[in-house]
């Protein structure tokens, strides 16, 4: 049986970057930008505050650019605080190097697997032995997640269980499971 598996956010993740009030290494953003014009550019920053001083950090998006350069419907969503907006600017590469800032993704996403109980999922493969539970999971956002945390959970098994499985050849997937990963993937559980 095919089923498939969604890994998608629930908020917006923590800026992990230093505080120069506290020493902190966490922001928190609610997606709130700042448009700042000087005369005919743009400077725009996505503002995070440190979760243990509430210090503001301005996380550069756009830098003296010409404001003609900068699409209508884009200039519109800064200005309304898209919320979808800053979650695609901190997912992007550039603006993560420009920042110097990494993503913390702890408790800020879920696994959808498609079911009221994934454990009802187990216990029907446990029943047929020669039935095989194959899985297609989705990322809906780069979230970098360790596979075997994704299967141990969707299938309601102990993380040791999952290695055990995999060691023995009863989980086997194209992608290696020891690592983290933020892409779709497949794999096949045997019992």
């Amino acid at each position: 049986m095919l089923e498939n598996w969604v890994v998608a956010p629930t908020c917006l993740p923590l800026v992990r970057r230093r505080c120069h009030a506290c020493a902190s290494e966490r922001f928190w953003t609610s997606g709130k930008f700042r448009v700042n014009a000087h005369h005919k550019l743009l400077d725009v920053w996505l503002l995070a505050l440190c979760t243990t001083c509430g210090e503001t950090a301005k996380l550069t998006v756009l830098e003296r650019t010409n404001v003609r350069s900068v699409r209508p419907g884009l200039l519109d969503r800064l200005h309304a605080n898209d919320p979808a907006l800053a979650a695609e600017l901190l997912q992007d590469p550039f603006v993560r190097r420009r920042n110097h800032i990494a993503l913390d993704w702890d408790n800020a996403w879920r696994l959808d697997t498609g079911g009221p109980d994934h454990r009802d999922r187990v216990d029907r493969v446990d029943q047929v032995d020669h039935e095989a539970l194959d899985v297609s999971v989705r990322f809906a956002a780069r979230i970098p997640v360790r596979p075997v945390r994704l299967i141990a959970e969707g299938c309601g098994l102990p993380r040791a269980e999952v290695e055990r499985l995999a060691a023995e050849g009863k989980l086997v997937s194209a992608v290696r499971l020891g690592g983290r990963l933020s892409g779709d993937f497949t794999f096949t559980l045997k019992r």
